[in-house]
């Protein structure tokens, strides 16, 4: 398999993360988001979208960071980040859901991008409006943690602590204070002492230099 990705792409972050959990084979190929090469035309023609990340498998790209976490999942069941019985499965889901749906899409590179491009913020502003729609979504997402597990939903990583990790990651980088979620912050320390974890972070990708 390849990965088309970028080391501060939190989408793509997310699959990285899955594919080490996984123990899958796979090739890391860099898409330089700040030179806007999502857009050119040899990576439109395996994924027309023109985000990240892509997933490159002997059935074709697939994109959508959702679709590829489900994707491998179902094709790599051994090590299963999606466990338990129907409601467990579903506060999964919704944990992720509340991340990669209500957080990530208003955050993300493009909406900012615009923010400071064609609206005219400044980084101040820029930064405060980031900072917001993660403070908002991580008030409710603490609500949702049973301060008892481990992770975000059991005591291993899922999908939820998949989706979760990046979303804190980029937090700390737009400067939230996260003593005010102290299960999540909980949970990204946990998690980040695992090797799965440490390997998929930005610092440690060969296109972070």
């Amino acid at each position: 398999m390849k990965l088309y990705t970028y080391f501060r792409s939190s989408a793509a972050y997310r699959v990285r993360i899955a594919l080490n959990l996984k123990n899958i084979k796979h090739e890391l190929v860099t898409v330089n988001l700040l030179k806007s090469e999502q857009q050119a035309p040899e990576y439109l023609d395996k994924n027309p979208q023109g985000l990240l990340p892509a997933l490159e498998t002997n059935d074709g790209v697939l994109a959508q960071s959702m679709a590829i976490l489900e994707y491998l999942e179902e094709t790599h069941p051994d090590t299963p980040l999606l466990f338990g019985d129907a409601w467990q499965k579903a506060q999964i889901r919704n944990l992720c859901y509340a991340i990669a749906c209500d957080i990530h899409p208003i955050d993300n590179l493009r909406v900012l991008k615009y923010l400071s491009g064609e609206l005219g913020a400044d980084d101040a502003i820029k930064n405060t409006w980031y900072r917001h729609w993660v403070e908002v979504g991580f008030e409710k997402i603490e609500q949702l943690l049973d301060h008892t597990n481990q992770y975000c939903v059991g005591d291993k990583p899922s999908l939820a602590d998949v989706c979760l990790v990046p979303q804190v990651f980029n937090a700390y980088r737009f400067n939230v204070d996260m003593t005010a979620y102290p299960k999540i912050a909980a949970i990204y320390e946990r998690c980040n002492k695992l090797d799965a974890f440490i390997d998929a972070a930005p610092q440690n990708q060969p296109d972070a230099a």
